[in-house]
């Protein structure tokens, strides 16, 4: 595997808590991290893919976002 280590700063109280979580789940601080680090990339891709997805299909039907500001409000006040 290629690695290469940085140096990270933490507030205090993070990474106390960083550390609580590591113990518990008896690995290390860097195998939190990296985690952490895995499923935010994970999740902020997935969110770029719907955006994406959202602005082709508005384009493609011909939606503006006042039409969409108003179909989610219908929406909510169906659900209300």
């Amino acid at each position: 595997m290629n690695t290469s280590t940085v140096n990270i700063s933490f507030r205090r109280n993070l990474l106390t808590q960083i550390d609580q979580i590591a113990r518990k789940e008896s690995r290390s601080r860097s195998e939190l991290i990296r985690e952490a680090a895995r499923i935010y990339i994970e999740r902020k891709e997935k969110w770029e893919n719907i955006f994406k997805f959202g602005k082709r299909q508005t384009s493609k039907l011909g939606l503006s976002k006042k039409d969409i500001f108003e179909e989610i409000t219908k929406y909510r006040e169906q659900k209300s």
